[in-house]
């Protein structure tokens, strides 16, 4: 158990090192995902999909695919003619395609077969003619004048553009001794978790309902999607999720073929599995989008920052998604983690013929923050001043509100730098290693949770039901989707915590729409902070029930009862009190079963301004993290080897240490796999290497040691403390890898992922320009 002051004095299951409560099952195998639920008596699904980039549909003709034997269904977008997407006011992508098609792999029809065989027959039975539309692989390109429109209602393929400046940024530059602008580029990359997609929908068409179980992050978008583009009331869709093989904001929204599923389930009356291949799961996609960044900084000869201003394209795909909201991330969160006087940003998000982009790890922010850290430290290296120093001038004072109107209660960033610069040996060892060794330092940040819900209903942020029955244990009913974050986990220490109970009396129940209450789901860090609050709410009313229980049983007042988990007393008597069942049964005696609710919403005051876009940034807390990486960088072949990354994230009170410092390491391993090697490329708009083969995901064998450092800053207002754990050190990774090789070597590299062509033509690049001023010479 942990020792950290931190943990609240009598804390016997939160602070500690728990084992994930449903670790037994996934390492056993035991566990179920989608795709290991019964499915003999299913049909098999697949999808036929677009050969084109950018097209108009002329022909569909599936009479030969639906006349062989075996065919259940076949659907089109004739099947469904309502759009779709996680964003009510960005919904204009169909299930399959409807007229036109503009991305290669689009969904245009779908099948049911009783197997594969059949079903991949039917499939290249189905003739599609088109008329060929001119395709923009690249977002300059696709805000050409004159380019194709792929949606009428968006002139110039632009799907947002975002313009916000706060505080006066000419005359922060005016005032800077300093000023330095750069471009930097980021290439697009998507999550590659190990489950690929899968649904399995089945229709009873008696009771004309609608049950689906899949794996996604967000069960309660999904059935609202599902409800929407099927024409079905919400009452008559169940949605179950199973285990699920981890995430990373690709099942952050509802994708097109889990509403496939239920429409070639509908459609064929029966019970339909469709699972996709690898392949298919790239191109259904979702990831980081291809991001270009025009940074400047203006800065006084003691490192302190007078004004920033970020211009960011963003290639987001054919479709919405997620779209407006990563590029209002890109601008909010260039705040909140230094104190910067003005800052512009002017962000611009457009449509390409590409598999859509939306929602990964440290949405919106890894890329601005990549380069916003890279040019700081060229800032610092031109001014001689220590980038560790420079990052200190910078800080902020909490509690702060920011020039964007977003709160920061609590701020461990100070605390980061000062365990990683020690860790590290920064003083001793920085400017002192061999000659292609290299120290690199960066800073990042992220939300707990957005303070605006994505469907503003006006009910709770997070609801948490409590059960208690004869049998006295404890059953936590939450929509919280644990995708292999430990959600379920936490959420049962909480109420174990609160109760005084043993994990062995609570159980978790998540998630399934006929069972537990709405969630809004597992996206952008929000479940502990609010879910877990939650929990903390429902517990307390539950101990409020047991102790009024108690106190008729012992003839004493509830507010004199004192709750020592398995046995309730009076306090400072001398009866020795009464075991948790008698309690529970005094408890059960005038209601039976116990149900109690808790609720969490985010209070106004931490839902941020009252301009265009404010919604998005604003969180009741943002975790920091510093990250410094060592590199040995091999001039010949322009390989760069991490040798060791420490890392400290600030994330409130660690209610599972074992998780959080398991999640730390995971952002970096993620961070090392976007700088290094990871990379979705396209030829005229074809994939390539859609494939975990060569896609190049680190393995462990890339892996080096990563020293985790938790520090616990306590903000106000999470549950005991707690703020988020999981994306906040992502974004510093990727730069400070960036610096520690500009360190090995003296070369800036501004493009992501550093790959050996990229550091052999920099280093060319360099000679050439050495060659040139000899010349001159």
């Amino acid at each position: 158990m942990s020792e950290d002051p931190a943990m609240p004095a009598s804390a016997r299951l939160v602070g500690a090192h728990v084992p994930l409560i449903d670790g037994v099952e996934k390492v056993s195998g035991r566990a179920e995902y989608t795709a290991d639920l019964a499915h003999r008596d299913a049909l098999v699904g697949r999808i036929f999909r677009s050969p084109y980039s950018h097209a108009k549909i002329t022909r569909l003709d599936v009479t030969d695919a639906l006349a062989l034997p075996g065919v259940a269904a076949i659907v089109t977008g004739e099947d469904c003619d309502v759009p779709f997407g996680v964003l009510p006011i960005a919904q204009n992508e169909y299930p399959l395609a409807r007229d036109r098609v503009r991305y290669r792999g689009e969904p245009v029809a779908a099948v049911a077969a009783i197997d594969e065989t059949v079903a991949e027959a039917a499939l290249r039975l189905i003739r599609m003619e088109v008329e060929e539309l001119p395709a923009y692989y690249d977002p300059e390109k696709a805000r050409m004048p004159g380019a194709v429109e792929l949606h009428a209602d968006r002139p110039g393929n632009l799907e947002r553009d975002v313009h916000h400046e706060f505080g006066d940024v000419e005359a922060g530059f005016a005032a800077a001794d300093i000023v330095l602008e750069k471009v930097y580029d980021c290439a697009e990359v998507t999550h590659v978790q190990m489950e690929p997609d899968v649904s399995l929908a089945e229709y009873d068409a008696e009771r004309d309902r609608l049950t689906l179980h899949t794996c996604t992050q967000v069960p309660y978008y999904v059935h609202l999607r599902v409800a929407q583009c099927l024409g079905m009331d919400t009452s008559r869709v169940r949605v179950v999720k199973p285990y699920v093989g981890g995430g990373f904001g690709h099942r952050s929204e509802t994708l097109n073929f889990e509403i496939i599923a239920c429409i070639l389930a509908r459609a064929a009356r029966a019970k339909v599995r469709l699972k996709l291949s690898r392949e298919e799961t790239f191109v259904t996609h979702r990831g980081r989008p291809a991001t270009r960044i025009k940074l400047k900084i203006g800065m006084i000869k003691d490192g302190r920052m007078t004004a920033c201003a970020c211009e960011t394209l963003q290639a987001g795909g054919a479709y919405g998604g997620y779209g407006i909201v990563t590029i209002l991330y890109s601008g909010a969160l260039l705040n909140a983690i230094y104190d910067i006087p003005a800052v512009k940003f002017d962000g611009y998000r457009v449509y390409t013929n590409t598999p859509p982009c939306g929602a990964m790890r440290g949405h919106g922010t890894v890329n601005v923050r990549f380069a916003f850290e890279s040019l700081l430290d060229q800032m610092a290296d031109e001014l001689g001043l220590d980038p560790f120093e420079v990052r200190r001038r910078n800080l902020l004072e909490a509690p702060v509100r920011t020039i964007n109107d977003m709160m920061v209660e609590s701020y461990g960033l100070p605390q980061c730098l000062d365990w990683v610069e020690e860790a590290s040996g920064w003083k001793a060892r920085r400017g002192n290693l061999p000659k292609g060794k290299g120290l690199g330092l960066a800073c990042s940040h992220y939300v707990s949770g957005a303070a605006k819900p994505v469907h503003w209903t006006g009910e709770p942020h997070a609801v948490v039901n409590l059960k208690l029955d004869f049998d006295g244990g404890v059953t936590i009913l939450t929509g919280t989707a644990d995708i292999g974050q430990g959600s379920s986990t936490v959420l049962a220490q909480i109420v174990g915590e609160v109760l005084g109970l043993d994990l062995d009396r609570v159980s978790v129940v998540a998630n399934d729409s006929r069972i537990t209450p709405k969630d809004n789901g597992s996206y952008s860090s929000r479940v502990t902070f609010m879910v877990g609050n939650a929990a903390i709410e429902a517990a307390e009313k539950l101990k409020g029930i047991l102790a009024e229980a108690a106190a008729r049983k012992l003839d004493a007042k509830a507010e004199d009862i004192e709750c020592l988990g398995e046995i309730y007393r009076v306090q400072g008597g001398q009866d020795p009190g009464l075991p948790f069942q008698e309690v529970v049964d005094e408890a059960l005696a005038e209601s039976g079963t116990i149900t109690v609710k808790g609720t969490f919403t985010v209070p106004r005051s931490h839902q941020g301004g009252r301009y265009r876009g404010a919604g998005v940034g604003p969180s009741m807390a943002y975790s920091y993290a510093a990250v410094a990486t060592e590199v040995t960088v091999d001039e010949d072949t322009g390989r760069v080897t991490v040798d060791k990354v420490w890392v400290a994230h600030d994330c409130g009170f660690a209610i599972n240490r074992l998780a959080c410092e398991g999640q730390i390491q995971g952002a970096v391993w993620m961070g090392l796999g976007q700088a290094l090697s990871e990379e979705t490329r396209y030829h005229k708009g074809l994939p390539l290497g859609p494939n975990m083969f060569d896609y190049r995901v680190p393995t462990i064998v890339e892996s080096p040691d990563i020293e985790v450092k938790i520090v616990e800053s306590i903000d106000p207002n999470g549950p005991f403390g707690a703020k988020e754990a999981s994306e906040g050190a992502l974004a510093a990774v990727i730069p400070a890898l960036a610096n520690a090789v500009a360190d090995a070597i003296g070369l800036r590299m501004d493009e992501t992922p550093v790959t050996p062509d990229r550091v052999i033509d920099a280093i060319l690049r360099k000679e050439r320009g050495r060659g040139r001023k000899r010349s001159a010479a």
